[in-house]
């Protein structure tokens, strides 16, 4: 290029280097003649070299990124499609859960009095056809979050990319989920208790285009200055609410109405999660009053579902009806429990389910 305008690019020239403005893979910059240039002697082969402990370091640099490019949580991740709501329940479908579904208990026992006011004033039994899908919910809630399961993956940067609203995936493990409201830098530590079911109703609620907007709004609560809380172990919290609300047959009723069993789930999901925002927003609470408040909202879950189920159709629909809930109070839906604003219980996002206590679960 020294001497006339009009030299021609060599063939090699072309094959060494991107044109402008194309990135070039990791894998390919290690076979750059540039690279083999700086550990290899002039006149031996590229094997043959003697690398200096600076460049084998360097190289040892390399070989990481590219192992990080490669990984799930990667190039490789972030390119992948988000997976809809619809596409990851089939995988479940179709997987095998047969070690899931033995830890199932599909009913939370109840004994001497409780069993007999269940048994004369309790909600109706869930009709046959539908108990297979209950004792999916509850199999997804036994399956743990799996490195190696590419459907896990994408599930979770997909709700990493929806509430960042980025679209660029990130690392497997990380400070960046804490920022999404995990509590450390795998979010697989805090699932037990919901497993897969955990991140699959925060899936569905950033996936569906009528919930998606809600999600973001709590999220953006959650990063509130004074009023900033957790958002996925708060998520994590509802759907140990709804789980168990499914196990004690409080859900039975709109379930044999509606012939679903996974969809009510997803619905009431969103109702709680809807009903919790709209009393931490407009009353002002901070993470102090977690507990209390999630204790109420377990109530009104179990006591009042189609209550809750009403108010989010409304604020869906967008209705007069949901600017009259601005302001709301558990005590309307539940009945009051008698437990005290100051009364705090910790959560700690290791949800393990204790049915065992005449079906109360224990708040985390």
């Amino acid at each position: 290029m020294s001497g006339g305008t009009g030299a021609e690019e060599r063939p090699e020239e072309r094959h060494r280097f991107p044109p402008p403005g194309k990135s070039l893979p990791i894998s390919a910059l290690r076979q750059n003649g540039l690279l083999q240039a700086l550990v290899q002697e002039a006149g031996q082969p590229v094997g043959a070299a003697e690398i200096s402990e600076e460049l084998r370091r360097a190289q040892e640099e390399w070989e990481a990124v590219e192992e990080i490019q490669s990984g799930l949580g990667g190039t490789s991740a972030s390119a992948a499609p988000p997976i809809s709501f619809n596409e990851a329940l089939q995988y479940f479908q179709t997987a095998d859960l047969s070690e899931c579904r033995k830890k199932v208990r599909a009913t939370a026992r109840r004994q001497g009095l409780a069993a007999l006011v269940h048994f004369l004033f309790g909600p109706p039994r869930l009709q046959p056809q539908l108990q297979g899908e209950r004792e999916l919910a509850l199999a997804i809630a036994q399956c743990g979050l799996d490195d190696n399961e590419r459907v896990h993956m994408r599930i979770l940067q997909t709700i990493y990319k929806k509430l960042t609203r980025s679209s660029l995936g990130c690392p497997r493990y990380g400070a960046h989920w804490e920022e999404l409201g995990f509590q450390g830098a795998d979010p697989g530590t805090d699932l037990r208790g919901t497993g897969m079911l955990g991140l699959m109703q925060m899936l569905y609620f950033v996936m569906d285009s009528q919930t998606l907007p809600l999600a973001q709004e709590i999220f953006k609560l959650s990063q509130h200055e004074t009023q900033n809380f957790p958002f996925c172990i708060m998520s994590v919290n509802v759907t140990r609410i709804v789980i168990q609300a499914l196990r004690e047959e409080r859900l039975s009723r709109e379930c044999n109405r509606r012939q679903q069993v996974i969809a009510v789930l997803n619905d009431l999901y969103a109702a709680a999660f809807l009903q919790l925002y709209r009393v931490w927003k407009w009353q002002h609470k901070t993470i102090v009053d977690s507990g209390f408040l999630l204790k109420e909202l377990e109530l009104s879950t179990k006591k009042k579902p189609k209550q809750l189920l009403k108010s989010l159709e409304a604020y869906v629909n967008r209705s007069p009806t949901a600017d009259s809930l601005q302001q709301p109070s558990f005590s309307s839906v539940s009945g009051g429990s008698g437990s005290r604003p100051g009364e705090e219980i910790h959560f700690m996002g290791v949800c393990d389910l204790q049915v065992e206590l005449e079906g109360e679960a224990r708040l985390i």
